[in-house]
């Protein structure tokens, strides 16, 4: 048998607000993930007009400025900085003649890196960077 008695704690009001805030909270997280997926579709047709050349130059002088963060730290970290080197190296010469213009600079830049490693290697002070040793 059910009791239909209210419990003595229960206030309808509390309900209906908390309604209310859930109905808002829910409509600011939809409009926000509206906003967000606008967003991403933006940065995607802008990527879309990008010369895919271009977009992998720039993900490989990622992995130089990874190898040479590492290559620079007091006490250089040549298993990471090798893995950044060669990874960048895989990039460059699996695609020889698709980069593009970059791929000279590419090129120089992973030799480069390489010459500052073996340097580095041998205990050397070098010039990697612009106004900073390695």
């Amino acid at each position: 048998m059910t009791n239909n008695r209210a419990e003595p704690d229960f206030d309808p009001s509390d309900d209906d607000d908390e309604s209310l805030e859930d109905d808002l909270a829910l409509e600011d997280d939809r409009e926000q993930a509206e906003s967000l997926a606008n967003e991403i579709a933006a940065v995607r047709a802008r990527l879309a007009r990008v010369p895919a050349a271009t977009v992998v130059a720039n993900h490989a002088m990622g992995l130089y400025e990874l190898a040479a963060i590492h290559l620079s730290q007091d006490a250089p970290n040549f298993t990471e900085a090798t893995l950044a080197i060669d990874a960048m190296a895989a990039l460059i010469d699996r695609l020889q003649g698709r980069l593009g213009n970059d791929e000279t600079t590419l090129r120089e830049s992973l030799a480069q890196l390489r010459m500052a490693f073996v340097t580095l290697k041998e205990g050397d002070k070098i010039e990697l960077f612009e106004g900073g040793t390695v």
